[in-house]
């Protein structure tokens, strides 16, 4: 059974720093960083070519909606989309249990080799047993994340 999608908190670029949890990770890719931004910000369909967790992303009049792996589904509204070094995006509804307010940013800058740093924050909010969930799961989202950076490198390399 699916279940239904429920709104969070319409939260802005602020809470980046505010929120209760924030998870950073970063990592290199060899492609430059207009090449990565593209592939962020315009290729919304490809995000399921490179990003293992995401098994549907589909182009809203807003932002998009987002089917990753287990069910979980997003409806997303972009917040920052400024070619080549940062897109930014906020969950305006999602069917993940718990989850109040949630907001990503890939920020992007390019590295002495002419490649790209990748960083990626997740801003979250909810209930403690969702933050200590998310805590925990910290490395696994960590793994997931430079994988990824490491298949949209190839991705657009080739």
């Amino acid at each position: 059974m699916t279940r239904r999608l429920r709104p969070t908190r319409q939260v802005d670029l602020d809470f980046l720093v505010s929120a209760p949890l924030r998870l950073v990770f970063a990592a290199d890719a060899a492609a430059p960083p207009d090449a990565v931004h593209t592939a962020l910000a315009k290729d919304t369909a490809g995000w399921t070519a490179w990003f293992d967790a995401v098994t549907a992303a589909v182009p809203t009049a807003t932002g998009r909606a987002v089917g990753l792996r287990g069910g979980i589904r997003f409806e997303e509204t972009v917040l920052a989309d400024e070619p080549p070094r940062r897109f930014a995006y906020r969950v305006d509804a999602t069917n993940a249990p718990g989850l109040r307010a949630l907001l990503e940013e890939w920020a992007l800058s390019p590295t002495a080799a002419g490649g790209t740093r990748v960083r990626w924050t997740f801003a979250a909010d909810g209930p403690p047993a969702l933050r200590a969930f998310l805590l925990m799961s910290r490395p696994g989202l960590g793994l997931s994340f430079r994988s990824a950076v490491r298949s949209l490198d190839r991705r657009l390399a080739s």
